[in-house]
């Protein structure tokens, strides 16, 4: 495992991070892994099924064809 230190972090920001590690039952090293993976790992793609019934109550009460008609005459 790669071994990898960090100068000059600033007191205010290793306090926090401390604490933060604190609160999360973690050692500092540990929750700085931790921030670093999230930072680097690529997000799993949604799924579509996911996006069922997105955006929802922005079409409630509108006519999809009267929309879409609106757009294209300002469209010209």
């Amino acid at each position: 495992m790669a071994t990898l230190n960090v100068k000059n972090v600033p007191e205010r920001l290793h306090r926090k991070l401390k604490a933060r590690a604190r609160r999360e039952l973690r050692s500092v090293s540990q929750e700085v892994i931790r921030i670093l993976s999230e930072a680097v790992d690529e997000p799993s793609p949604t799924s579509i099924l996911e996006l069922r019934g997105l955006g929802k109550k922005l079409w409630r009460g509108l006519d999809p064809a009267e929309h879409v008609g609106r757009e294209r005459d300002s469209w010209s």
